[in-house]
């Protein structure tokens, strides 16, 4: 049986295991941290915009286990808010737990607290991933979705310093680049500025700290907007966010709170000081990261060169997923190139050819666009995601963005596409 070795637990990993397993092959993760989801501890938001085609997609295609996660713990289902239309917001302290079951289930082996340090590789081939313990995990195919924050160094060269968030670098160790220790050379994301990586995207806010009339709009409706006093207004602020689609101006002049279980602040960091001058928000106390006054996570400074297949240039048995694999925002993102690296991951350890998504769909589309960009100058300095920003505007103008299922479903059957990541391969 093809053993699947999957570095980083994700949600680009947990998609990766799915339809690896789906695929046939005995599928292990390796998770440095004690949770899986990383990013998705703290994130929430699914299916705005191009997102909810991207989603449906996946489903159609049969890899929508883990949408449909999410779409069964989303507090709120449609919900609209400045430059985003129907978007699922999910309970982030209930889908973690959801997601580990469903691995569990399906016969995937999770190394929880679990850190690789390094690969041992022969003639570009990899053989096996070196542990902290100076144990190895041995192999077929490896699948990199280790992701582009960290280690603490990073962050405190190119941000404002350990924020304390989600990821955990002092408590857990730094992760490590896989594709760099077997010789790669990894691709760091550039700001306008030149200087390298891009802030997190958002915030988490303790909603006991919040008022009661701010909880109460927040658990009815979802979304709540806040004025910015204009005092406090700073739209230069916009440009170091990863999260492009939210670089508006109604995101200088307001607050803009999400309920998923947490109130999630749509800013890369707010000085607490100023946060309290609002209506509301005069208790307020950050959840994630515990430093949001000062700065959030620095990401983007670990991206493998990879073919549209998602194999990494230069070794013959590693794949890469996530934000690995270039500058794509968001679950869904990570869920898209997850699902195609671990279906592939069993057609390379077979010798079959490598299934390339055509263009004619948003996940394929956004995979071959994302890669093309990075050889240039300016592609270094954006950011890809279905629900905003240059990618968005993309789908539109070819056609791609719809959330009509019909349409998507008859698309997907032409393509001969239907099921395919639901197909055993051997």
């Amino acid at each position: 049986m093809t053993k699947v070795v999957i570095i980083g637990g994700g949600w680009a990993g947990c998609a990766a295991a799915v339809t690896a397993k789906k695929a046939g092959a005995d599928v292990v993760i390796i998770e440095r941290t004690d949770l899986l989801l990383g990013l998705g501890n703290v994130g929430g938001l699914m299916r705005n915009n191009g997102r909810y085609t991207a989603a449906e997609e996946m489903i159609l295609l049969g890899a929508g286990d883990l949408i449909n996660i999410c779409d069964k713990v989303s507090k709120h289902v449609g919900v609209d808010f400045p430059g985003h239309k129907h978007a699922s917001l999910y309970d982030v302290s209930k889908i973690e737990p959801m997601v580990r079951k469903h691995l569990l289930e399906m016969g995937i082996e999770i190394m929880l607290e679990t850190r690789a340090v390094d690969v041992d590789i022969n003639n570009n081939v990899i053989g096996g991933i070196t542990l902290h313990d100076d144990t190895t995990i041995y192999g077929d195919v490896f699948i990199e979705t280790t992701g582009s924050t960290g280690p603490m160094g990073n962050c405190l060269k190119y941000g404002n310093g350990c924020v304390m968030c989600i990821l955990r670098c002092p408590t857990f160790g730094p992760r490590v680049s896989i594709s760099m220790k077997a010789g790669i050379e990894d691709i760091l994301a550039q700001r306008n500025d030149g200087s390298y990586g891009a802030f997190s995207g958002s915030c988490k806010l303790n909603k006991d700290s919040l008022s009661d009339e701010i909880v109460k709009e927040l658990n009815e409706h979802g979304v709540v907007v806040l004025p910015v006093p204009v005092e406090d207004i700073n739209e230069e602020k916009l440009s170091l966010k990863v999260c492009q689609q939210y670089s508006l101006k109604e995101y200088a002049e307001n607050v803009i709170l999400l309920d998923t279980g947490h109130a999630k602040l749509m800013t890369s960091f707010y000085p607490l000081g100023k946060l309290r001058k609002i209506k509301g928000l005069e208790n307020a106390r950050y959840e994630d990261p515990y430093a949001g006054g000062i700065g959030n996570s620095i990401r983007y400074l670990s991206i493998a060169p990879r073919h549209n297949t998602m194999k990494v240039k230069g070794i013959e048995n590693l794949l890469c997923a996530g934000e690995k694999s270039g500058f794509f925002v968001g679950h869904t993102e990570a869920i898209a190139t997850g699902c195609l690296a671990g279906h592939n991951s069993v057609r390379m350890n077979k010798g079959m050819k490598l299934l390339e998504l055509p263009i004619s769909i948003a996940l394929g589309d956004i995979i071959a666009f994302a890669n093309d960009k990075i050889n240039t100058a300016e592609g270094l300095q954006r950011r890809y995601t279905f629900a905003g920003s240059i990618y968005f505007d993309r789908m539109k103008e070819r056609n791609l963005y719809t959330i009509d299922k019909e349409i998507l479903k008859k698309k997907i059957k032409r393509l001969d596409l239907l099921d395919i990541f639901d197909e055993k391969l051997v």
